[in-house]
């Protein structure tokens, strides 16, 4: 057995968003810190989430705007073409600088020593990482998570990407089958279709993103088809099998074509936490029964010592979650301040075109919860700022407490929305009722603006 041959303050295992802040954080107060990452620096974020697919989906956007040149009286000399080599290489250079500023950053830091591998607990506060064992009185985790394999017929039988692999097509798909109808495979089933590639969405269940509202879903699916986009839900019975042309997936034993051919297929039906190697058991971490680490309201684990940030804790799938869970475990540790995850509101974006910006509780969870609601809502061709950018799909809604006036939750689903919903979600972060946003004069023209007339038209 390998002994101890080096001694830290703090080992952060994972360089995600909130390990090599915290690494910052904990340097700077003089802490020798161990950062270990087996792969890329900067996590999910920077290297197959946030950075490249948003700079896909700018590319895809630049198309589609191009496209549409006419309608706003510009004239092309010939049609739009997209270059997919360009496409990538533009993606790859926004995460190789983000990735190569952090490497930066924390071979900066005083204190701190970045190594490299493959970290596993051998005891509460060991870590052995290629054959050398680290130890330290406070482990942070922050591993993240990678995408599911479903278990669908065939699914080992077919070629198949994910969202890390799709990244890195340099060629356009003839025709993209994407298996999952929520948030990623809906960011790529447009930018593909705007490439240039013919896309079909295929949904186990019987909408587009089914923890949104009804009315959410359905004007999403308006916007995705209206793209030439086929949506098929209520496909119960997924399956794969090689096809001359590419896959065969089936898609639905009940009703419609039972089948559709796709050259490229993307499985986007959920992620899982990168935490069956940690060894986790020899650490004494608890963990459920799909592998995230049970976490308290201030993150700490079952574990005196070890905190769980980040996606591996199963207390919020993105990037600002993470982020927030860093500010947490430092307030407490270094600031004397008692914050918790129970503080925040759930937040998050879609970031199809137009964007869907969401803050709270649904208006179907707020009823759930056998709360009395008031709700708001505006199209967005009524919206001055999106009549301006010719840019009027979707809608804005807010659901108001109608006993207290708080506001319990809002989706603005067009222009500017992932924008346009930092207004409510910091209303309700300050704890004011609905009135205090309703009576302030906000800038013209901008989509936020509407915000205060659509809590002027509540209705039961």
């Amino acid at each position: 057995m390998p002994a101890v041959t080096r001694a830290f303050d703090a080992i952060v295992i994972g360089a995600g968003q909130a390990g090599p802040a915290l690494a910052g954080r904990l340097s700077a107060a003089g802490q020798t810190v161990a950062v270990i990452e087996r792969k890329f620096l900067g996590g999910t974020c920077v290297n197959t989430g946030c950075m490249p697919t948003k700079a896909l989906v700018a590319s895809a956007k630049a198309a589609q705007v191009a496209r549409r040149a006419a309608d706003y009286g510009v004239v092309l000399a010939g049609p739009v073409a997209v270059d997919m080599p360009r496409v990538r290489a533009r993606a790859h250079k926004v995460t190789l600088d983000a990735r190569n500023g952090l490497e930066a950053w924390i071979g900066g830091m005083k204190g701190c020593t970045l190594i490299r591998g493959q970290a596993t607990f051998v005891g509460p506060h060991e870590v052995e990482v290629d054959g050398e064992r680290l130890t330290a009185p406070r482990i942070f985790i922050n591993v993240g998570g990678r995408a599911v394999v479903p278990d669908f017929p065939g699914v080992h039988d077919v070629p198949s990407l994910n969202n890390t692999s799709i990244l890195e097509l340099d060629t356009l798909p003839r025709h993209l089958v994407v298996v999952g109808g929520s948030y990623i495979g809906l960011e790529f089933a447009q930018m593909y279709r705007r490439f240039g590639a013919r896309v079909t969405v295929v949904e186990k269940g019987p909408r587009l993103v089914g923890r949104e509202d009804d009315d959410v879903s359905d004007a999403i699916q308006r916007i995705l088809e209206g793209e030439g986009i086929t949506v098929r839900t209520g496909a119960e019975c997924i399956s794969f099998a090689p096809h001359a042309d590419g896959v065969e997936v089936g898609v639905d034993c009940n009703s419609g074509e039972p089948t559709v051919v796709g050259s490229h297929v993307l499985l986007a039906v959920g992620r899982r936490p990168n935490t069956d190697d940690l060894g986790l058991a020899a650490a004494g971490i608890e963990a459920d029964a799909r592998g995230y680490i049970k976490v308290d309201d201030q993150l700490r684990t079952s574990v005196d010592g070890v905190w769980a940030l980040g996606d591996c804790n199963g207390r919020g799938a993105f990037t600002h979650t993470s982020w927030n869970d860093y500010e947490i475990v430092a307030a407490n540790l270094l600031d004397d301040d008692p914050r918790r995850v129970s503080d925040r509101i759930e937040t998050y974006a879609l970031y199809i075109d137009p964007p869907l910006g969401r803050c709270g509780m649904t208006e179907a969870a707020a009823r759930a919860a056998g709360k009395s609601v008031r709700v708001g809502v505006r199209p967005m061709t009524r919206v001055g700022r999106a009549v301006e950018k010719g840019e009027t799909q979707g809608f804005m809604k807010v659901v108001v407490d109608a006993d207290t006036d708080v506001i319990l939750g809002a989706a603005i689903l067009g222009v500017e929305g992932d924008e346009a919903i930092h207004a409510i979600l910091d209303t309700m972060a300050a704890k004011q009722p609905y009135t205090t946003l309703m009576r302030t004069m906000h800038i013209h023209p901008t989509v936020s603006e509407l915000i205060p007339t659509v809590l002027g038209e509540l209705k039961p």
